[in-house]
C-alpha cells in the first residue's frame, strides 16, 4: 500500500475502510448495511474492488462469499492517521496536539485517566533521557 494511506481515498472509500477497521473483517453486504447514506450494493462492491486494486484491502473466500480485510493493521493505520493529523492540523507539534486533546476531553477525564496519562508522560520523559 502507498505511504499516503487514507489521503488517496475518496469519501466512500474512507467510509468503507473505517467500517473494516472497526469490524476487522466484513462482507460487502455487512459493509453496505453499516454505511450511512449508503450507495447501492453494486456501488459498494465496485468500491471494494477499487480498494483491493489500490492495495488497501484483500479478500478471503468463505462459503461462496468474499470477506474483506484491511491489508494494513489497525494500529499501523492509527499511527499513520495520527501522524498525518499532527502534521496537517498542528504543524507537527505533538505538544499542541496533546494540549488540544486535553482541552477537548477535560470534562470527560477522571482521576484514573489523568494518573495514567501522567505515568505515560513520565515514561516518555525517562525514555527520552536514554
Amino acid at each position: 500500500m502507498r505511504k499516503d494511506g487514507h489521503r488517496n481515498l475518496s469519501r466512500r472509500e474512507r467510509q468503507i475502510m473505517d467500517i473494516l477497521y472497526q469490524k476487522g473483517r466484513a462482507t460487502a453486504s455487512e459493509i453496505h448495511g453499516e454505511m450511512a447514506d449508503a450507495p447501492t450494493y453494486s456501488a459498494v462492491r465496485a468500491k471494494l474492488r477499487v480498494l483491493e486494486e489500490k492495495g488497501h484491502i484483500r479478500h478471503e473466500e468463505e462459503a461462496l462469499r468474499y470477506v474483506y480485510l484491511p491489508v494494513v493493521g489497525r494500529d499501523s493505520a492509527r499511527r499513520n492517521a495520527l501522524r498525518h493529523m499532527v502534521s496537517t492540523f498542528f504543524g507537527g507539534s505533538v505538544e499542541e496536539t496533546v494540549a488540544a486533546l486535553l482541552d477537548l476531553s477535560a470534562a470527560n477525564l477522571g482521576r484514573q485517566d489523568l494518573d495514567r496519562i501522567s505515568r505515560m508522560v513520565e515514561q516518555a520523559r525517562k525514555d527520552g533521557e536514554r
